[in-house]
């Protein structure tokens, strides 16, 4: 285990250069598995999560290589493995590739971590179940998913499904179960989720509609040939990982932060937008479209940030970032409200817990609720405390740049969990100029 601890009192400056985004990285790398012939994806995130992605490719008889941050990927009909194909820590993986099974109909058994054993999956279980795909579950909501292959000639059938809670997993599970259907598959969701799946679709000759309708947002994608073409993509750079750095520049007095490549897709800017009703100083700078999304350069001044209320379509948009964001309240002077976010509960940890715990351990003042959290900001926090990640990449990383800007400094136990989403996050600390200390544990 890693012990991360941050010194506070260090400005940052400088430009980053990001990973690769992880949605589309592991969008990207499913589809060239299902392509037909060669497909290159550059600037590919290399992470804990995405080789969880990879190795289980690799069981079902696809070959890819990854030489640096390019991935190549030979597209070829699937085996069912003889294993259980493991998903790790990575909920992701698992949804993503128990529709692309069922549209390929591969039987297998989709397993992970404890922790991943513990996401819900039902969300996914009810749809593909409607669709007729053989899928089962021990406990009829958890990891290890069964899926058997039906017979063949066998198409899944039509169907419209409403979701209570917008997820971009459950959606693109769907969508791609849906390429092997006998008609149109339409997923219903309260608010619009990111649509890199939709994107990437689209752009591989996949018609799919995706309109406002009476109950949010419908996203409808038309039968296709399983057998995608072959194709060559860039990605940008990761929306979520450029979050801690937003927040990091504007927490931490005299700092000033560019950020070059960002991924500005409208289902992710949540976090920036937030940002700026806080008062915070950050400039985007459209630079065009890389791999059929939005990219850009982000600057971050050091600002006095003021509390606000977050809920409905705006928990949506930034669902990825609440835990950063929340160390950016703590700093806030006023109150910042977050309702309606419920779907937290059901990340690498329960998040709203989590991220309570961490602030309350730093001296915030910060109360759970059901489907959110309140933080009477105080513009700073105590630190000097040891807090644990949880077990989750993303409450380790807003831990330590929590650490940046508190009175005294901040320790992470766990910080190894980074490398699921983000290897070089503290390389890229130090390189700014944040003094940190990392530290491995004995485990016994």
């Amino acid at each position: 285990m890693s012990r991360l601890t941050v010194f506070p009192g260090h400005p940052l400056s400088g430009e980053v250069s990001l990973p690769g985004d992880k949605s589309i990285s592991h969008r990207a790398a499913l589809l060239a598995a299902m392509a037909e012939g060669e497909s290159r994806v550059t600037h590919f995130l290399d992470s804990g999560v995405t080789r969880a992605l990879l190795n289980a490719l690799q069981q079902l008889g696809v070959d890819w290589q990854l030489d640096g941050e390019t991935l190549t990927v030979r597209g070829q009909a699937w085996r069912s493995p003889d294993q259980s194909l493991n998903c790790g820590n990575s909920a992701t993986t698992l949804r993503l590739l128990a529709g692309a099974l069922a549209a390929r109909n591969t039987a297998a058994v989709l397993d992970g971590s404890d922790g991943l054993r513990r996401r819900p999956m039902g969300r996914i279980l009810q749809p593909l179940r409607a669709m007729g795909v053989a899928i089962e579950s021990p406990d009829g909501e958890h990891a290890p998913l069964t899926i058997s292959q039906r017979a063949a000639g066998q198409q899944l059938r039509a169907l419209t499904h409403p979701l209570t809670l917008a997820s971009a997993q459950v959606k693109s599970c769907v969508l791609l179960a849906g390429l092997a259907a006998e008609g149109p598959v339409t997923v219903i969701e309260p608010h619009r989720s990111r649509d890199h799946s939709e994107r990437l679709l689209s752009a591989l000759g996949v018609k799919i509609e995706s309109q406002p309708v009476a109950d949010g947002w419908a996203v409808t994608i038309h039968p296709h040939p399983t057998d995608l073409p072959a194709f060559d993509l860039t990605i940008p750079g990761d929306t979520s990982a450029a979050a801690f750095w937003v927040v990091a520049a504007s927490i931490t007095p005299g700092s000033r932060i560019t950020l070059a490549g960002v991924g500005l897709n409208p289902g992710r800017t949540g976090l920036l937008t937030a940002l700026q009703e806080m008062g915070g100083r950050i400039e985007i700078i459209p630079r065009g479209e890389q791999g059929g999304e939005a990219v850009g350069d982000v600057i971050v001044s050091s600002a006095d940030l003021r509390g606000i209320e977050i809920h409905g379509e705006r928990v949506t948009a930034m669902i990825d970032e609440f835990p950063v964001f929340a160390v950016a309240a703590a700093f806030a002077t006023g109150v910042t409200h977050v309702r309606e976010a419920g779907e937290l509960r059901h990340k690498e940890s329960d998040r709203i817990r989590a991220l309570c715990r961490l602030l309350n351990a730093l001296g915030a003042k910060v109360e759970e609720h059901p489907d959110g959290f309140t933080i009477d900001g105080q513009a700073g926090l105590r630190g000097g405390a040891v807090v644990s990640a949880e077990g989750d990449h993303r409450i380790a990383m807003a831990a330590a740049i929590a650490g940046l800007a508190a009175d005294q400094p901040v320790t992470v136990q766990g910080a190894e969990m980074m490398a699921e989403s983000y290897p070089k996050f503290a390389e890229t600390l130090l390189r700014l100029g944040g003094r940190i200390r990392m530290e491995e544990e004995n485990s016994g």
